[in-house]
Order: C-alpha cells, then structure tokens, then sequence
C-alpha cells in the first residue's frame, strides 16, 4: 500500500512526524510519503491558493524522503495527486490512502467545517483517494503524540480490515488527550455535533491608537452538546471515528425550495 501523509501543523511538527513513524513501525502500513505545508496552517478550511505560486522545497521526515508545499493543507493535497506523486511514482499513479494529522488539536463538531486538516483528507476523498482525518484532543499537559499516534495506527488497521473505505470517502478520527487516554480505549462510530461555537473576542488598542480584536474563545467550548455526538463521545474519554462528506446539499429542503419558486 502507498500512502500520502499530509497534514495542517506543517511538515515539522510534532504531530505528524508522530504519525510518520507509527504507520512505518514497527510493521509498516504501507510506503509512506509526506506532503504537508512549509507553516502552520491551522483552520485554514478548504481555501486554496490560486494568485500565487506553490513553491516546494524537498526536506527529510524521520530520515525518510519528504516534500513541504508553501500553501494550505488542501492545496498539499491537491498538488501532490496531481503533479508530485505522478512525478514520483510514474504518470497515472496514485496513493491507496490519504492520511491528514496527527493534528495538534481534536476536530470534532463543527471544527471539521475550519480544520485544514480535515480539508486536506477531504480533498483527498473529493478527488476519488480515500482518505483518514487524525485529531488529538489537547488538555492542559503535554501531549504525548507518540502515544496518541500508536492509538490512531491500531484504529486504521481495524478500520482497514477488509479493504479500504470507498474512493470518495473521508473518515474522521478522534484521539482523547493522553493525560486521559485509557490503556484500551473504547472507540465509537458516531456523527458530528452541529452546535456552534461560543465565540469570544477580546477588544484591545494597538500602540497607534487603533481598534483591534482578538480571538479569545475556546476552540472546545459549544453552544451545546447531543448525546452520541462526537464532541460527547471525545469528552467521555472515547476515541470516535466520523464517515464525513464533501456534498452541503440540505436534502430535505430541496422540495421545499422547488415548491416556492414554482
């Protein structure tokens, strides 16, 4: 199996350097190239860049062959199944599987509609690769990526029992903060919460006099939370696994719509 690594920290953090090394050991998954951005691009959605050029610059990921992109996680992904992979790997080549993460930070609940991320394995999904989003929810110690890592590697070998998930299918996975993190934690199948956030900003005067505000919500706190959701089942010390898709369509309002312009 090939696999594209990506992610939104960008290539030197600690998180998918993490992943990197628990998809190589100690029985490798697959053959494993990173393609993630030069910065951090955290909650940088689905944009991509269009008016400037994406420059790449070869660099090493755990001693092995890596590519840093100067652009968004979706553009990561975007470039590499277009361009760098077949350049790789020969004309018409393609991973088997995407994998975005480990993300310093859960994206669960309404997050995943911010997360670069999520964008990145989604991308993936919309182009016809598979793909699997990896999120680890911070707490108050320092997160032990290795550990979350190895958790993320035992669920992927499970959810890849019996074949990859279908070309246009994304799944989203879930770690509980390691402080929390159980020896053998329960994992769970469950849909996204879709409360917003409680957004806060801080009003503050720059040294020129002028107005300016800064963002001071916490990333985790939503106006509500339903039993079996994600952001619960993450909470409950859970590790969850979302199927999540690219088409925003509201189904059931569509004969509505079609009713009142008739």
């Amino acid at each position: 199996m090939r696999i594209l690594l990506t992610n939104d920290d960008g290539i030197h953090a600690p998180g998918i350097a993490a992943m990197h090394r628990a998809l190589l050991t100690p029985d490798p998954l697959g053959e494993v190239l990173a393609v993630a951005p030069l910065t951090v691009q955290s909650a940088t959605s689905h944009g991509i860049t269009f008016h400037q050029p994406l420059m790449v610059r070869e660099t090493r990921l755990n001693d092995h062959d890596a590519i840093a992109v100067d652009g968004r996680p979706a553009d990561c992904t975007k470039l590499a199944l277009t361009n760098l992979w077949p350049e790789r790997f020969g004309q018409g080549d393609r991973p088997d599987l995407v994998i975005s993460g480990m993300n310093a930070g859960a994206n669960c609940g309404i997050n995943v509609l911010y997360s670069g991320t999520v964008a990145a394995a989604l991308e993936a999904a919309f182009l016809g690769v598979p793909s699997i989003a990896v999120s680890l929810h911070l707490d108050t110690a320092r997160p032990d990526f290795d550990r979350a890592a190895a958790a993320a590697r035992r669920i992927i070998d499970r959810l890849l029992t019996g074949g990859l998930p279908a070309r246009h299918e994304a799944l989203s996975i879930n770690i509980p903060a390691t402080e929390h993190l159980p020896e053998h934690p329960d994992v769970v199948v469950c849909p996204m919460n879709t409360h917003a956030l409680v957004d806060r900003y801080e009003r503050r005067t720059s040294p020129s006099g002028e107005t300016y505000y800064w963002a001071a919500g916490h990333g985790l706190d939503f106006r509500g939370t339903d039993p079996g959701t994600d952001v619960h089942e993450l909470f409950e010390r859970r590790i969850t696994v979302t199927p999540l898709g690219f088409d925003l369509t509201n189904r059931e309002r569509l004969a509505f719509w079609k009713d009142r312009l008739s």
